[in-house]
């Protein structure tokens, strides 16, 4: 959980933001994993919630201690616990017109992602706890996913154990093996 004085002043990120954007920018392209052409998993965890409350804060101006509490409170829930990932889940089609067909046909894509950490049994996400976002026509472009993990599972990860991602929605399948770097990543969130 971050806090307040986890946070630069808007002065002291004003003046870091350039190094700091940098860093955050690897550090996401790490956790980016594609799940075929057209939808990708961003892992978040405390490095990338507190460049966005950092980017939150600087764009509006935030000097006030309630207003910057608000956004942490509407952050902190995206930061992994030790227990758990927690990613953005993005479905992308550049055209309008595909992507609205693509929705329209990927309904509970969200449920169909899983995270399988070794042999161990797939872990289907718990999606978008704080709001839906399908309604009877489409899913949405974007769904926030948290994969619970079993103390085995945990144990696994941080021992080096494979980490694969999918998806087997009827009209959208992939799988592939997490590269070592974004597994390394990943398994730092563990504890």
């Amino acid at each position: 959980m971050l806090k307040r004085e986890d946070l630069l002043s808007l002065e002291a990120y004003h003046r870091a933001r350039p190094e700091l954007r940098a860093k955050v920018i690897a550090h996401k392209k790490l956790r980016n994993v594609p799940l075929g052409l057209n939808a990708s998993l961003h892992f978040e965890d405390e490095t990338t919630m507190r460049y966005q409350i950092q980017e939150m804060v600087r764009l509006e101006r935030m000097y006030e201690p309630e207003l910057i509490q608000e956004e942490l409170d509407v952050y902190n829930p995206l930061i992994p616990d030790g227990a758990n990932w927690k990613a953005t889940l993005m479905i992308e089609y550049p055209d309008v017109d595909e992507r609205k067909e693509a929705l329209g046909k990927l309904m509970g894509f969200e449920q169909a992602v899983w995270m399988q950490v070794g042999d161990y049994q797939r872990v289907r996400p718990i999606a978008n706890e704080d709001l839906d976002r399908t309604t009877a026509e489409k899913t949405s472009a974007v769904h926030f996913l948290r994969f619970e993990l079993t103390p085995d599972m945990v144990a696994a990860a941080k021992a080096g154990a494979a980490i694969k991602a999918g998806v087997d929605h009827p009209n959208y399948a992939t799988e592939l093996t997490l590269p070592q770097a974004t597994r390394d990543s990943l398994a730092q969130d563990l504890k």
